[in-house]
């Protein structure tokens, strides 16, 4: 299997154009429309929010369907205020264990029981407020100090360069990638501290919003450029200096919205999957 991937990937190496061969005509074209028409020196960021812009604006409404998709899949009956409800999940499976136990007091008694019989205190409600060098384990829901202590420095690293992909018109990158590193940062701050430590923000009344935000300013975008310039997502803002945060015009106003379209909708699809409070196959054991 390893060696029929690679004698594919071997064969497209080896025959990629070095710095001798003519460049295609789609590179020459980019590289002559980028920066007289877009103002701007990076190629890459002029095909992909430029001379195929419509192409982007396709992927992107693929992914807010897919989003959509996983939602309502996702979903039970009842409302719900966040994607990974842990105590209403709890109270499911409680119910199902006791259906008499309405008011959840078999619950309570077996976690009184089960603190009596611990001589410590009881597990924290935050990772970082358990004390280390003790003889038990950590008991909060994350994981070690250590991962803890990376998550937080790889976090600020990654964000930082997530954002930079996408503010600067002048360096390889863009909304999508940018979006697709911030959704991994609050994935790795959820692996680390688990659903305490990213609550706050990974809420449907906030992110959902966002998401709908994001694909409203796209349409936005590109239909001001119809109207305006009579092309859809044509350049129609003021072109700034070269190699500047500005530099592009509108690619860089939909490289904006690209980040929170797809920072928004990558995490509000795997947290539903995360969440989700039913199965669509029964256990072996059911009638």
């Amino acid at each position: 299997m390893v060696l029929a991937l690679a004698l594919p990937v071997l064969a497209g190496l080896i025959s990629m154009p070095d710095g001798e061969n003519p460049l295609p005509d789609i590179a020459r074209h980019a590289m002559a429309t980028a920066l007289p028409r877009w103002g701007t020196t990076e190629v890459v960021s002029e095909v992909v929010y430029g001379s195929r812009a419509f192409d982007t604006f396709g992927e992107t409404f693929l992914l807010l369907a897919a989003v959509v998709t996983v939602m309502v899949l996702s979903r039970g009956r009842e409302p719900r205020h966040e994607y990974v409800g842990e105590a209403s999940a709890g109270r499911v499976e409680q119910a199902a264990a006791d259906p008499t136990d309405h008011a959840g007091a078999g619950e309570r008694q077996a976690r009184e029981a089960e603190e009596e019989e611990q001589e410590d205190a009881p597990a924290p409600q935050h990772a970082d407020d358990d004390v280390l060098g003790e003889s038990w384990p950590e008991r909060a829901v994350a994981m070690t100090v250590v991962v803890r202590v990376g998550a937080r420095i790889a976090a600020v690293i990654l964000a930082v360069a997530g954002v930079y992909l996408a503010a600067w018109g002048y360096t390889p990158g863009g909304g999508f990638p940018a979006g697709l590193v911030l959704a991994g940062v609050v994935v790795l701050l959820y692996t680390a501290f688990g659903h305490r430590g990213v609550r706050a923000v990974i809420k449907p009344r906030i992110l959902e919003p966002l998401e709908m935000f994001g694909a409203a300013a796209i349409i936005g975008l590109g239909l001001l450029g119809l109207l305006l310039r009579g092309s859809f997502f044509d350049n129609w803002l003021p072109l700034a200096p070269q190699q500047t945060i500005r530099a592009g015009g509108t690619l860089q106003a939909f490289s904006g919205f690209e980040i929170v379209e797809v920072a928004t909708g990558i995490t509000i699809a795997i947290f539903a999957l995360l969440g989700m409070g039913h199965d669509w196959t029964p256990d072996e054991d059911e009638p």
